[in-house]
């Protein structure tokens, strides 16, 4: 890999976020009535997508927002437009990671869909998200806050605003919790004005529905499990290359499960929420391929995963995977609204780096005379692998990742010397069960917490 080249400015970019800061500012203090300072923020950004087919609509719209009169339709345009600059970000960047890997993407556009949503639900959806943006995270307070939970609970019952629904759901409740906002010091400026943008695109009939656009057919071999917890909900993705029974090219493709939890279940005990819905986490946890046959697909590379289409394979040691396949296989396109840097998740395999553990526990890979920055935070807690593991390290497969500025590479699974042999140590070992120890004595107290949460609510329940 050329990791040099991970290091090296990308023409445009400080340009291009400078213009999403600006907005994102203006956000903080809100556009019902801006003061010339804030009122800035839009204009930055019409001035960025000059030249652009947004350009019209979006100069429309920074005006009206600067007089503090936009309306949705306006909301909806500068959403769109700092979408679509992020995105531009999101493109440089992974040329950036295509070149350093060497690695190319599937030459095909991403259909759309023709699902459509009620549309009275989006709107009333859309109209929160405006009050949101004209009282600005200063102006937040419970009466403003509140008023998601009456389209959530309406959204939740239909399949297709259940992304829409969740992102809501998530958002108000980040936004109650610093309730009021005139007494915070500071903001999540980037994060929440993410989460409006993205939850303003979705207010748009048909942009939240992913087409499934074909089936897959043939050997997936997992190379490694990325996990996200929360307080209320879990999420295992898995990367994996996909191996065409027809003989073509290996792709790149991933497969995810979320699940809502109670916040007393973590660590460990997660896997515990998501095995039933997915046999292939216990095939990533064992070391084993899966056999798929009429597995959904979208044009992305995700698979909409059902058990009726798979089934557990030969072993497949990861790294093998990594050292053989990883290298040939092409990577999917990037649907529209996932542009975004935030979402690049590359997976890559590194070695022959020196791993470096500083005073304050901050792991570096030298790879080829340069520095990469390790992104232990990431590491979940319902495995094995650990920051320590990783700087031990001869190995490691990784999703190359960009935050704050730089590239960063995310361990899932690394080889390591214990008692002077290698040993693979995988962030998803645990997933399809252990008898490790630790991983057991959590599995025990996450069946504890579930047993003690249903006997209550069973109390509950019969009051």
């Amino acid at each position: 890999m050329r990791a040099d080249l991970l290091t090296e400015p990308v023409d445009g970019l400080d340009e291009a976020l400078e213009a999403v800061d600006a907005f994102d500012r203006a956000l903080v203090a809100g556009l019902l009535r801006p003061r010339p300072a804030e009122a800035d923020g839009p204009a930055r950004l019409a001035d960025a997508v000059l030249g652009t087919p947004l350009a019209a609509r979006v100069a429309e719209a920074a005006g009206k927002a600067a007089a503090g009169g936009a309306g949705e339709d306006h909301f909806v345009a500068l959403a769109a437009a700092r979408t679509a600059l992020l995105g531009s970000v999101h493109d440089a960047l992974l040329a950036r990671v295509e070149e350093a890997t060497g690695r190319s993407h599937r030459d095909r556009s991403v259909p759309s869909a023709d699902a459509q949503p009620a549309a009275n639900l989006l709107t009333a959806a859309r109209a929160w998200l405006c009050d949101l943006a004209r009282c600005g995270w200063q102006g937040l307070d419970h009466e403003v806050v509140s008023g998601a939970g009456e389209v959530v609970s309406a959204m939740l019952p239909d399949p297709s605003l259940r992304r829409l629904a969740s992102l809501l759901d998530g958002f108000a409740a980040e936004l109650a919790a610093s309730c009021p906002g005139s007494s915070m010091e500071r903001f999540p400026v980037r994060r929440w004005a993410d989460l409006w943008s993205r939850g303003m695109l979705l207010t748009v009939p048909g942009a939240a529905a992913t087409p499934v656009v074909g089936t897959a057919d043939g050997r997936l071999l997992p190379l490694g499990i990325d996990v996200q917890e929360h307080a209320t909900a879990a999420q295992a993705q898995v990367h994996a290359v996909y191996e065409p029974a027809d003989g073509s090219a290996p792709r790149l493709v991933r497969a995810g499960v979320s699940v809502p939890k109670p916040d007393t279940v973590v660590g460990a005990g997660i896997w515990q929420l998501m095995r039933p819905h997915m046999s292939l986490l216990a095939a990533a946890g064992e070391g084993r391929s899966m056999d798929l046959t009429g597995m959904p697909v979208t044009a992305e590379g995700d698979l909409v995963w059902d058990d009726a289409h798979a089934r557990p394979g030969e072993p497949a040691e990861a790294f093998a995977t990594a050292r053989v396949a990883l290298p040939t296989a092409t990577a999917p396109v990037t649907a529209p609204l996932d542009r975004h840097p935030a979402h690049i998740a590359v997976p890559v395999f590194l070695e022959g780096y020196t791993a470096r553990a500083d005073d304050e526990g901050a792991v570096t890979f030298t790879v080829a005379g340069v520095e990469l920055a390790v992104d232990t935070d990431r590491i979940p807690a319902a495995g094995p692998l650990t920051p320590e593991s990783v700087a031990r390290s001869g190995a490691c497969l990784a999703l190359i990742r960009w935050d704050d500025g730089e590239f960063a590479v995310q361990p899932l699974a690394v080889e390591t010397a214990v008692r002077k042999k290698v040993t693979a140590v995988h962030a998803g070992a645990w997933a399809g069960g252990t008898t490790d120890k630790a991983g057991a004595r959590a599995e025990k107290a996450a069946t504890d917490a579930a047993k003690v949460l249903s006997e209550r609510a069973g109390r509950l329940l019969r009051k």
